[in-house]
């Protein structure tokens, strides 16, 4: 699937950049509680999500009192 086939934001997600959501969506993961689970380093493992897009979901789960897994 082309980046281009995925919106711009999906769920409650922050607006993070289509490589990123592409890689989210294609793992089952549209909301932040999910995300969350992950951690940042396995965040960072997926390819198209970046240091950035980690910063902007860290950012969003701290402003709405959630935390990422270790």
């Amino acid at each position: 699937m082309s980046t281009r086939d995925v919106p711009a934001q999906i769920g409650d997600l922050p607006p993070i950049g289509r490589p990123a959501n592409s890689a989210l969506v294609a793992q089952g993961l549209t909301r932040l509680e999910q995300v969350a689970t992950l951690g940042r380093a396995r965040l960072l493992a997926l390819h198209g999500v970046g240091p950035r897009a980690v910063r902007i979901l860290a950012e969003e789960c701290e402003r709405r009192g959630l935390a990422f897994a270790e």
